[in-house]
C-alpha cells in the first residue's frame, strides 16, 4: 500500500477509534463509546470481531512489516465485507504502530546496552587500543554500516590519521591523513561539527583532495557520516560511520555516533591520564630511587673526604689518594704521569676543569695553574655517577696539592743541599762540625768516599728562555738523583755539579756514565757528565771538593772535545791523558791500569816480560831485531809477546795502545814504582 495512503488509512482509524477532534460523537454517552467499534451497527461489529487476531501473531513471532499486507490481501481475495477489510486495515495500521515501537524501544535498548558495555570497558580501561576498537565495533554493528572508524589529530602536524578501522579492506584507506579542512573528516576536526553525506563524491561542501579521494574510492565509500571526539573545546579527533551505497543518516543515528564519539574521547582523555599517572608514579619511583642513590653517594663522597683530609694530615702520598679513592668508587683509580696520560682527554679535562670519559675510563686532570703535573685515570668504569665524578676531580685536586707540596719541600732541599755543596766548592772558612751536621741533617756523609761530576746539556735550544728551561729542568734532575742517593747537588758554570757517594766496587767512569744515562733520560736531552777520581773524606782539606770538580771540569771538556758528547767519564778512563787531567798526578795508578799485569807475572815468575817489551820498543817493534838485542832465539821474543798479549789483550800493539804501554814502561823505569799486585794474574 502507498506510504501516504497509509498514512490517511492511518489518520482514519484514529478519527474512527478517538472521535473527530472538536465534534462530540452521537454514542459519546454510550457506555461502550470508548470501544474501536463504538457507534458501528452491529453488523459492523460482527465483521470486525477478531480482525487484530492475525496481527497480534505477527506482533509475537516478530515478522517483518511486509508481512502485515498478508491479512488484508487474505480478506480482498476471498471477498470478505467491506467492513472486514476495513477493520483488518485499521487493525494493521495499529499493528505497525505497535511494531515500529517496538523495533524503536528494542534499538534504544541495543543503543543503550552498547553505550553501558562501552562505559564498562572505560571503566575497566586497561588498554586504549582495545576500547576504540570495541567503540568502532559496536558503532558499525548498531548503525549497520559497512565500514567504521576514528581519527585523531596530530597537533605536530596539524592533521588528523587513521587510529582505528573496521570493516576496511583498502591498506591506503587504512593509512589515510586528513589535513584540516580536507574531506569529511578535515572539515569536522576543523569545525567541530557532525557532517553527513549520501553521496561523498558528489557532494561538494567538501575539500577533495587526491590522496583522500583515491583512499575512498579504494575502500569504495559512498554514504558517510562523521562526528568530533571533543574534549571541552578541544576536537581530539573524528568518529565515522560509512556505506558502500547512497544511504540517509538519521538524526538518532547521528546522536547515537555522537555518544560512541563522547565515548570514545572520554576513552583517550582517561587513558591519557592514566599514562600521566603512570609516567608521575613512574617519575616518583624513579625520583626516589635517586634519593637513595644520591644518600648512598653523598655518604660516599663524605667518606671520601674524611680519608683525603686524614692522609693530607698525616703526610700521604699521590698514591694513598690513588688507593682511597679506589675503595671509595669501587674501581681501579691510578696516578698516570702527563706524558703517559691520553693527550686530548687530558687536555680536554684541564681546560674545562672537570673529569672526561675516555672509552671506558675517565681522566681528571692533576694540574697547577696551566702546567700539567699527570692524571687520576679511573679504569674500566664507563657510568659513572655525577657525585662520583666531583669525588674524582675533588681526588685530583688533593693530588695536586700534595705534588706541589712536596715539590716546594723538595725544592727546599735542593736549595739546602746547593748551598751545602757551594760552601764545599767555594771552601770558604767554615767550621767542619757545623758542615758535618748540616750533611748529617741531608743524611749526606762526608767522611765517605764521594765522586765529583761536572754534568751539562748538549741539546740545541732555540733561545734564552729555553736554555734557561731546560738548566732548571737539569738542576731539578739532578737534585733528584742526589737525594735518592744522599749526596748533593748544585748549578754552577752553565751546568751542574753533583756530590756523590761511591758504592763498594764502584768506579768513577761507572758513577758518570750511569748519571750521564740517568740525567738524559729525565730531561729527553744528552747530557754530558766528567767525574773526578775517587775524593774522602771531604773535610779532610778546605779544597778538596773544589780540587775534585776542576778535576771533573777538565774530563767534562775533554770528552765534548773528543765527540764523546752525551757520554760520562772519569779522568782514569783516559790513559795518558788522565795524568795531564787529574788533579793530582797517579802515576802509580796509570802504570797499574796499563802494565799492572804484565809487572805482576814477572815478579811471580821470575820471567823477563817487561824487559823484552822495552826491547821491542826499542827496535822498532821487530821480533828480529828484539831477539839480536836480548841474544835470545826468535821463537822465544815471539812466546814472550804472545803471553804479554795474553795479558793486555788483543789489541796492544795499536798505536793508541803502544803508546800509553811505552809511556808506562817509561815512568816504571824512571820511578821504581812497584804496582800492587792486581785481582787476577
Amino acid at each position: 500500500m502507498p506510504r501516504d495512503h497509509l498514512q490517511s488509512a492511518e489518520r482514519s482509524a484514529a478519527g474512527s477509534a478517538a472521535g473527530t477532534p472538536g465534534r462530540t460523537s452521537p454514542d459519546a454517552g454510550r457506555p461502550d463509546a470508548g470501544r474501536p467499534d463504538a457507534g458501528r451497527s452491529d453488523a459492523g461489529r460482527s465483521a470486525a470481531d477478531g480482525a487484530e487476531a492475525p496481527f497480534l501473531e505477527l506482533l509475537a513471532r516478530g515478522a517483518p512489516a511486509e508481512a502485515y499486507e498478508q491479512p488484508v490481501l487474505l480478506a480482498r481475495a476471498e471477498a470478505r465485507p467491506v467492513e472486514r477489510i476495513a477493520a483488518l486495515e485499521r487493525a494493521k495500521l495499529l499493528a505497525l504502530r505497535v511494531r515500529s515501537e517496538m523495533e524503536g524501544r528494542r534499538r534504544r535498548e541495543a543503543e543503550l546496552s552498547a553505550l553501558f558495555e562501552t562505559a564498562h570497558d572505560l571503566a575497566g580501561l586497561r588498554d586504549l587500543d582495545a576500547v576504540l576498537r570495541a567503540i568502532v565495533q559496536r558503532a558499525r554493528s548498531l548503525l549497520g554500516t559497512d565500514v567504521a572508524y576514528l581519527s585523531l589529530n596530530d597537533p605536530e602536524r596539524g592533521d588528523t590519521y587513521m587510529r582505528v578501522t573496521e570493516g576496511s579492506v583498502a591498506a591506503r584507506f587504512q593509512q589515510l591523513r586528513l589535513g584540516m579542512g580536507e574531506g569529511l573528516g578535515g572539515l569536522v576536526a576543523q569545525t567541530a561539527r557532525p557532517y553527513v553525506t549520501d553521496d561523498y563524491f558528489r557532494d561538494d561542501r567538501f575539500q577533495h583532495t587526491h590522496s583522500i579521494d583515491t583512499g575512498v574510492r579504494d575502500e569504495g565509500l559512498v554514504a558517510i557520516v562523521g562526528v568530533p571526539l571533543t574534549l571541552g573545546d578541544h576536537v581530539i579527533g573524528v568518529l565515522f560511520a560509512a556505506d558502500r551505497r547512497t544511504r540517509v543518516f538519521e538524526r538518532e543515528q547521528i546522536a547515537l555516533l555522537g555518544s560512541f564519539a563522547a565515548l570514545a574521547a572520554a576513552a583517550i582523555d582517561t587513558a591519557n591520564l592514566l599514562a600521566e599517572t603512570r609516567a608521575a608514579l613512574s617519575g616518583l619511583e624513579r625520583a626516589n630511587e635517586i634519593i637513595q642513590d644520591r644518600s648512598a653517594v653523598i655518604e660516599r663522597a663524605s667518606d671520601v673526604h674524611d680519608r683525603l683530609a686524614e692522609l693530607v694530615l698525616r703526610g700521604g702520598g699521590v698514591h694513598d689518594v690513588a688507593a682511597a679513592v679506589s675503595e671509595v668508587l669501587d674501581g681501579t683509580v691510578e696516578f698516570t704521569e702527563a706524558p703517559a696520560a691520553p693527550a686530548r682527554a687530558l687536555e680536554s679535562s684541564r681546560a674545562e676543569g672537570h673529569a672526561v670519559r675516555h672509552g671506558d675510563d675517565w681522566i681528571a686532570a692533576v694540574a697547577a695553574g696551566d702546567e700539567l703535573l699527570g692524571a687520576l685515570v679511573l679504569r674500566g668504569h664507563p657510568g659513572l655517577d655525577p657525585v662520583d665524578q666531583r669525588t674524582l676531580e675533588r681526588a685530583a685536586m688533593v693530588t695536586s696539592l700534595l705534588l706541589l707540596a712536596r715539590r716546594s719541600a723538595a725544592e727546599a732541599e735542593q736549595r739546602v743541599r746547593g748551598e751545602l755543596l757551594d760552601d764545599l766548592l767555594d771552601a770558604r772558612d767554615r767550621d767542619p762540625r757545623l758542615l758535618r751536621d748540616r750533611a748529617t741533617r741531608l743524611r749526606a756523609d762526608l767522611d765517605a768516599t764521594h765522586a765529583v761530576l761536572a754534568a751539562r746539556l748538549e741539546g740545541g735550544t732555540a733561545g734564552a728562555d729555553q736554555e734557561a728551561d731546560a738548566r732548571r729542568r737539569l738542576w731539578a734532575a739532578a737534585s733528584h738523583l742526589a737525594a735518592t742517593r744522599h749526596g748533593l747537588a748544585a748549578a754552577r758554570d752553565g751546568g751542574t755539579v753533583l756530590l756523590l757517594p761511591l758504592a763498594p766496587g764502584d768506579t768513577a767512569t761507572e758513577l758518570a756514565r750511569r748519571t750521564a744515562r740517568e740525567l738524559g733520560t729525565a730531561v729527553h736531552e744528552p747530557v754530558t757528565v766528567g767525574a773526578s777520581a775517587p775524593v774522602g773524606p771531604l773535610l779532610a782539606r778546605p779544597d778538596t771538593v773544589a780540587s775534585a770538580y776542576a778535576e771533573a771540569r777538565r774530563c767534562l771538556d775533554t770528552l765534548r772535545l773528543l765527540g764523546r758528547a752525551g757520554d760520562g767519564s772519569a779522568a782514569e778512563d783516559f790513559g795518558f791523558l788522565g795524568l795531564l787531567l787529574a788533579g793530582e798526578r797517579d802515576i802509580a795508578g796509570f802504570v797499574d791500569r796499563t802494565i799492572g799485569r804484565v809487572v805482576a807475572y814477572d815478579e811471580r815468575r821470575g820471567t823477563e816480560l817487561l824487559r823484552t817489551l822495552d826491547a821491542y820498543f826499542a827496535c822498532g817493534m821487530s821480533p828480529a831485531r828484539t831477539k839480536d838485542d836480548l841474544h835470545v832465539h826468535v821463537n822465544t821474543v815471539a812466546q814472550r809477546l804472545d803471553r804479554v798479549g795474553r795479558l793486555l789483550g788483543d789489541d796492544w800493539q795499536s798505536p793508541q795502545r803502544a803508546l800509553e804501554i811505552q809511556l808506562a814502561l817509561r815512568l816504571h823505569r824512571l820511578s821504581g814504582v812497584t804496582p800492587p799486585p792486581p785481582a787476577q794474574a
